[in-house]
């Protein structure tokens, strides 16, 4: 591993094999913490390659909790975060959209390591229970259509390497990995990350996990969502084709917005937004989720084009759908706490 660890530090990339003994080192207890956070700050100088990316999340996924849900064609939309532009939570609220408008949904998160809210801290603040089992998240998946996976829960072997990451403070190559490593077998994918230049191989990575298909983003200023605030990039992962394109929010009738129009606070603040967002108050928040819900749609092929898939995110919002499952996981989330207590 010495080998391994001067290469990088000097540099080098790390073959796909070689990144696989990387990783397994990295989730063994008995390697010294500054140890790890040296290695994964010199990934981060180094530049992390698509092998690199792909191997480590192939041996982060082998250690995670099975996940034995029966029906299949579930969707994650979760992003890398460490972009460290402080918006909203944009692709949680869209993921109550996309569960709206019939999209079967399985977002995995974490709480905040680079941001200022994760998913699991708004979804906390929204009421929701997100350290439920694994029955209960089936249950839930089964039930509501939607759940979300709080990585801690479905990764065990992450709580050292979560202190190690506070510890660094900065985005590092599981800020890419997090979302290529949900249980839940997956049909699609819809994922942004916080690097502009790094859009195709991240897309190659999805390809060289099996995903049949799959949208990758970065926004302007290399936000991980979509954003209205200018020129997107996309690849859409296609039945083993991988295919770029870029996007304006004005390219599917939605208005520009500044970044600053959508920027967020802490959980609590985050949670107030969502509602009157899911609620239907007209904000850039509104627009950016309906945005990020019309590529997701599209991506998941129940729109033929990212314009029909904002139609669509309006309906799930403007008919209520959307909010209604926010309050079904909120109530279901309720009657896990009631029956705990009661134990």
């Amino acid at each position: 591993m010495e080998q391994l660890q001067q290469k990088v530090l000097q540099g080098e990339h790390l073959m796909y094999e070689e990144m696989l003994k990387a990783a397994q080192w990295l989730f063994d207890d008995q390697t010294p913490k500054d140890q790890m956070a040296c290695f994964l700050t010199a990934l981060s100088v180094k530049g992390e390659t698509a092998h690199e990316v792909a191997a480590l999340a192939t041996i982060m996924r082998s250690f995670a909790r099975e996940v034995a849900i029966q029906a299949s064609g579930y969707m994650d939309n979760c992003g890398t975060g460490g972009d460290g532009l402080h918006t909203f939570n944009i692709s949680t609220a869209s993921a109550f959209v996309l569960a709206g408008a019939g999209v079967k949904i399985a977002k995995h998160g974490n709480r905040k390591i680079s941001s200022s809210s994760g998913s699991s801290d708004v979804l906390e603040a929204l009421g929701i229970h997100t350290a439920i089992s694994i029955p209960q998240t089936i249950e839930l998946l089964e039930k509501e259509g939607i759940a979300f996976l709080y990585a801690p829960n479905v990764h065990p072997k992450l709580k050292r390497i979560g202190e190690v990451r506070r510890s660094i403070g900065k985005p590092t190559i599981f800020n890419l990995v997090g979302p290529l490593t949900n249980p839940v077998p997956l049909s699609t994918q819809f994922t942004g990350i916080n690097r502009p230049n790094f859009v195709m191989e991240y897309a190659s990575v999805l390809q060289m996990l099996g995903r049949e298909r799959a949208i990758v983003v970065s926004g302007p200023q290399g936000l991980d969502e979509a954003s209205l605030a200018g020129q997107n990039t996309l690849v859409l992962v296609d039945k083993g084709d991988l295919i770029p394109f870029s996007l304006t929010a004005e390219d599917v009738g939605l208005p520009f917005a500044p970044l600053e129009a959508i920027r967020g606070g802490n959980a609590d603040e985050n949670a107030v937004l969502m509602r009157k967002l899911l609620a239907g108050e007209q904000s850039a928040y509104l627009d950016t989720v309906l945005f990020n819900t019309g590529i997701g749609l599209f991506g998941y092929g129940q729109a033929e084009t990212i314009k029909e898939g904002v139609d669509m995110a309006k309906e799930s919002i403007f008919s209520g759908r959307a909010l209604q499952k926010l309050e079904a996981v909120v109530t279901f989330s309720e009657q896990i706490k009631k029956v705990e207590v009661s134990l």
